[in-house]
């Protein structure tokens, strides 16, 4: 049976029980303080914890997760994986234990041909809490075999969040593999043996102060209780296709078969080569799964796991012996091994495909630019009597050419060498000290509890009125100053935070730039609003320098916006969604959100997309919202239930956590756009004026931006470009609409006169290898270096080709070095190596004497052993560089 016939044969078993199913959340958490969907239960948390209504109190799901904190295990065992789908069945306040047994017992030991997973009930063991004596006898009233029941205590069968509120014991329910893989006794004899599949949690105890998984303190029993399972499907899909562990399932395997067929070697043969194998077959579909969930490769959060997966898979290849690109080998195989189970995979493909193959080029790079240096930091280590690479080495791959601290552990292990991590640890603290040092030169760093304490004081939620108001009468509830926390009175001049208990100030949130304005209080005070904030949920702090007078904790105040700037931001908000509509209408709904801010006069808005959208796509993009704005559409605000919005089309962010409730902007009478969103939006797009796109630019792996003015940015731009154009005809002497045919007549002019320069620079140089290879032909010296000053040398290919021929016509009779210097067509110093063969062997490297000119030069530069080459700043040391390089090369 197929895995998405397994999960399918669930999922149908609990709808047919009055179950409804949940489609799967995103990978991507919906919780801060992780960066995945660790477990299945995830997405029902609000509901388990009584802080959501669900949409219906029996739920089934099949939920994605990804667990990364063993990454680094993977592969060097069969049971470890990142990526896992968990099948779930959820009862909010419905059933309780009799039924979650019946429910398991029933569908696992069903016949196959009657639609259930067909296992054999004297294969089946279960485990239960020490005093849940109630499901002890439930099952033994399904006919469980009394002998195959194991009782365990909090450790290892009581659950709870980790913290204050719902837990409860649960049962497990295990399969016997038999004898040829350990001994008798049950799970708790040996979990080799005897494999978890489904644990079932009943929540019925309210818990707090909990400590440890042993040390909590049970409150009481729940009002609600919950049943809360999870079943891992991929346990089940390698116990019911008959294979030995979850990386021989439908799902992984065929991936592991590509990797087979582009090595030459077999899966099963070579410990050593199967942990590779293993590797590849696991980070090839968590990184498709992850992609296909909008992370992109990046250096923070989720999008540095991804970039790890790649990479690893990448290396992986590598010691199998394989050097060409294989990602486009292997996530194509993926896909179609996971298609069945999750068929958007088919919408999101390309876009996934052109993301990974380009990280997978990138690192190449990084390979070929970090390689030799590993490799030199590993012969050196090689020769001490305690073999470690160092962690200066350490840290300068990873600071200077790319390489993860993680590459550079694992590659050195692979030649049995250690690499001295402490050491790279400190050395990136200290990196990490200088530029948090200098970010908090720009803003002090805040510690959060004040806002906790003072949140915990409030009698009801502050009162947001920005939505209608631009002035509100208000009353100070708290004032903070740096260094003193929460203070009960305060007079000027000096910074304050102030909080309120209702405010028409927007705090910046959802890209939306902060409102500003002014406090006025009735005893005199005077405070310029300069910044709001929210620093924790739902607190709306004032950050202000206080003029004049005394404020003091139950003040009456007026507080005023900034009318113009409000007017500003709010179309520059409502010309980003509409910028974002016209995107996904151009390239397609691939093209969602990644961030937006949102200004005055000005927008920011970077979107999902692998490649540079073509000019004429963004030009599209730009006449499509003007020419929305000339129909002045209406632009209204409703709240609504969440699934509602989403029913209506409503875009939403992946990651956002969303209430019950949300604020849907709608622009046009037929929703033309329509977006979750808690901004701040003119009433007509007409307001708006105009919108101009600047940019449009790369800012990261699958990640592009647009720029635009807005309103009366968009005026002053069009003004200044209009200027420029009649500055253009004055000096070319034509109308603006010859000025491009004007324009390209001196470019081709230009091109001409480059092209004759280049062609003089290049026969010069020709002409000086005849005597420079004569010269150099006749030194009596063990190590024959030809160098030259050639001056202007026109193209660097010429440079390189020069030098190729020089090397060439040397020969491999002794060791050779050639290298030629001079000034480019930008005025800049460069110096291009060539070694032979015969150089090579006696440990002359081309990179390394390139490393050493360039930085004579004042510049950088290196590449392979046989060719290299690099520049500099300052031209009048080309001399002195060229004499050092000869002197190095002759020392070999």
């Amino acid at each position: 049976m197929r895995t998405a016939d397994i999960a399918k044969r669930y999922l149908d078993y609990f709808a047919k029980h009055d179950h409804l199913i949940v489609p799967s959340a995103s990978l991507i958490s919906p919780n801060p303080t992780t960066l995945f969907t660790i477990a299945g239960m995830v997405p029902f948390i609000p509901y388990l914890l009584g802080e959501q209504t669900p949409p219906k109190r029996r739920m089934t799901s099949n939920q994605k997760c990804v667990r990364t904190l063993d990454i680094d295990e993977v592969g060097k065992t069969t049971r470890h994986g990142t990526f896992f789908q968990m099948l779930g069945n959820f009862s909010i306040g419905d059933y309780f234990k009799e039924e979650a047994i019946h429910y398991a017992w029933e569908l696992l030991t069903t016949p196959q041909s009657e639609g259930g997973y067909g296992f054999d009930p004297e294969k089946l063991w279960v485990t239960t809490f020490t005093d849940d004596e109630e499901a002890r006898s439930i099952w033994k009233n399904e006919g469980f075999d009394p002998e195959h029941m194991q009782i365990f205590g909090m450790e290892d069968n009581f659950w709870t969040t980790g913290g204050p509120g719902p837990g409860g014991p649960c049962s497990e329910i295990y399969v016997d593999r038999g004898p040829e893989y350990g001994r008798d006794g049950g799970p708790a004899a040996d979990e080799t043996r005897f494999i978890e599949i489904w644990d079932l949690v009943f929540e019925n105890y309210e818990v707090d102060n909990v400590k440890s998984k042993t040390d909590l303190h049970i409150v009481g029993e729940l009002a609600q209780k919950n049943i809360d399972t999870g079943a891992g499907l991929e346990r089940l899909a390698y116990l019911m296709q008959g294979k030995q562990n979850i990386y021989e399932t439908d799902e992984v395997f065929p991936v592991i078969e590509a990797a087979e067929r582009l090595s030459g070697r077999k899966y099963g043969e070579d410990e050593a080569a199967d942990v590779k194998f293993r590797v590849v077959a696991d980070h090839v579909r968590s990184a498709l799964m992850i992609m296909s969930d909008g992370v992109r490769p990046s250096n923070v959060g989720r999008g540095y796991v991804l970039r790890r997966l790649l990479r690893r898979t990448v290396q992986a290849m590598r010691v199998l012996g394989v050097t060409d690109p294989v990602i486009p080998e292997l996530l194509p195989v993926s896909k179609e091994a996971m298609v069945a189970s999750y068929p958007e995979l088919n919408d999101t493909f390309h876009d996934v495909s052109e993301a990974a193959y380009g990280e997978e080029d990138a690192f190449r790079r990084t390979l070929e630019n970090g390689i030799e240096i590993l490799d030199v930091a590993v012969k050196k280590a090689k020769k001490t009597a305690d073999p470690v690479v160092s962690g200066s080495d350490a840290f300068t791959l990873h600071d200077t050419y790319g390489f993860p601290i993680e590459l550079t552990l694992e590659m050195a292990a692979d030649q049995g060498v250690k690499v001295d991590e402490a050491k790279f640890r400190e050395l990136m603290a200290e990196q990490k000290s200088r530029a948090r040092a200098d970010a908090l030169k720009k803003r002090h760093n805040v510690d959060l509890s004040v806002y906790d304490d003072f949140k915990k004081t409030l009698a009801k939620p502050i009162d947001f009125l920005g939505y209608t108001d631009m002035s509100a009468r208000a009353k100070v509830i708290g004032i903070m100053q740096e260094g003193k926390g929460s203070v009960p009175a305060v007079t000027g001049p000096a910074n304050v935070e102030v909080i309120l208990d209702r405010t028409p100030f927007y705090a910046e949130a959802g890209g939306q730039l902060a409102d500003q304005g002014e406090i006025l209080s009735d005893d005199g005070a005077v405070l310029e609003v300069d910044d709001v904030q929210k620093p924790i949920k739902d607190l709306i702090v004032h950050q202000c320098r206080l003029t004049e007078g005394t404020l003091v904790v139950g003040a009456e105040v007026n507080a005023n916006i900034d009318l113009a700037r409000r007017g500003a931001i709010a179309r520059s908000h409502t010309a980003t969604h509409m910028v974002h509509k016209a995107l996904r209408e151009e390239l397609g709904p691939q093209a969602t959100q990644r961030g937006s801010e949102d200004a005055p006069n000005r927008l920011r808005f970077d979107f999902q997309w692998s490649k540079a959208p073509a000019k004429s796509v963004i030009s599209a993009v730009e006449e499509r919202v003007n020419d929305k704005l000339r129909d002045n559409l209406a632009v209204t605000t409703k709240e609504m239930k969440f699934d509602d919005a989403i029913a209506l089309g409503a875009m939403h962010l992946f990651g956002e956590k969303y209430g019950d409730i949300v604020r849907v902007v709608s622009i046009g009478e037929d929703g033309w756009s329509r977006e979750l969103c808690g901004g701040t939006h003119v009433d007509h797009v007409g307001k708006i004026g105009m919108v101009n796109i600047l940019s449009e630019a790369s800012i990261g792996s699958g990640v592009r931006r647009v720029d635009a003015v807005v309103g009366q940015g968009a005026y002053d731009f069009n003004a200044r470009e209009h200027a420029l154009v009649s500055q253009l005809s004055d000096k070319l002497n034509a109308r603006p609409d010859e000025l491009a045919e004007r324009v390209n007549a001196l470019l081709a002019k230009l091109k001409e006169s480059d092209r004759r320069l280049a062609s003089m620079y290049e026969s010069q140089l020709a002409a000086s290898v005849p005597a420079l290879v004569a010269d150099t032909k006749n030194s009596a010296a063990p190590v024959k270096v030809a160098v030259k000053n050639v001056g202007h040398f026109g193209a660097v290919d010429a440079l390189r080709k020069t030098v190729l021929d020089v090397r060439a016509q040397l020969g491999e009779d002794a060791p050779v070095v050639v290298a030629l210097a001079g000034v480019n067509e930008d005025d800049k110093p460069m110096v291009a190596v060539a070694t032979n063969e015969a150089a090579r062997k006696a440990g002359i490297k081309a990179g390394d004497l390139v490393r050493g000119a360039a930085k004579v030069l004042g510049g950088g530069g290196g590449g392979k052993p046989d060719f290299a080459q690099g520049g500099g700043v300052d031209a009048s040391k080309i001399g002195e560089a060229l004499e050092a390089l000869k002197h190095e090369a002759q020392k070999a």
